[in-house]
């Protein structure tokens, strides 16, 4: 039996690709789009509707790669109907995970800020480095992305910089150092830096850097099509379907300890 699945912000880079990716899966089944303006012309014989408990009636699981505003819209909806979510939504305030968290104990969430099995091994691979590592090594994450990306650093960059943390068993949030912008160079600090560069049409480019100031330990990963990220969600939706309320991400289904 397929998997009902809707996809929100279906006019976004991702959600495109998740329509087109859903379309060569043969698990899933589309049963509506979102978005928060309405087009009359249907997509692949559905009609886009925004947000709300009809367009979700029907659906075993939702997609989210939107915007915070929405990602809330449809947690509130999902929780009335007890519909799972697999959020790629990134940018969230520490008071927003907070509140994420609270819904998750509702109904089944999976929250990743990539959805990339190859991402996901190398934010496993940075909390090992820095646990190794220990406190004489300085460490920074470098990130590039298309020229329309909004968010910075990315949730991917945020996403290592917990897996530094966790490897240092310290707070992330207290971790945080500087965040550049469209910086050749940027400094390591005793915090974690950040720099971020938006150009072109770039997927995705992550790197992690460690230093002591006698050696440097450098971990990357680069992406060239996001229909990489597109069908991580759909593994995740698929993975999801018969977890209990609880919030999920991509370590829980890779299994790594």
């Amino acid at each position: 039996m397929k998997i009902k699945l809707s996809i929100t912000g279906y006019k976004g880079r991702m959600g495109q690709q998740l329509i087109k990716s859903c379309k060569n899966n043969s698990s899933f089944k589309l049963v509506s789009l979102t978005e928060n303006k309405i087009l009359k012309k249907k997509i692949n014989g559905i009609k886009p509707e925004l947000n709300s408990l009809s367009a979700f009636k029907k659906t075993d699981v939702i997609i989210d790669f939107s915007v915070p505003r929405c990602t809330f819209e449809v947690l509130k909806i999902a929780t009335k109907l007890k519909k799972r979510v697999v959020i790629g939504t990134t940018g969230f305030t520490k008071k927003e995970e907070k509140l994420i968290e609270r819904y998750s104990k509702k109904i089944p969430i999976l929250k990743a800020g990539n959805m990339s099995l190859g991402i996901n091994l190398l934010m496993y691979l940075t909390e090992i480095a820095s646990k190794s590592l220990g406190g004489n090594y300085l460490s920074k994450i470098f990130e590039v992305h298309h020229k329309h990306k909004k968010d910075h650093p990315s949730g991917t960059a945020l996403m290592l910089g917990r897996g530094i943390a966790y490897g240092k068993k310290k707070d992330f949030y207290k971790l945080i150092g500087k965040k550049y912008l469209n910086k050749k160079k940027f400094p390591y600090g005793k915090k974690i830096n950040f720099n971020s560069i938006r150009k072109g049409k770039i997927i995705g480019e992550h790197e992690v850097k460690f230093s002591s100031g006698k050696e440097i330990i450098t971990l990357n990963h680069e992406a060239f099509d996001r229909a990489l990220y597109s069908e991580g969600a759909l593994t995740a939706a698929k993975w999801l379907i018969n977890k209990r309320p609880g919030l999920y991400s991509m370590r829980n289904l890779l299994n790594f300890n």
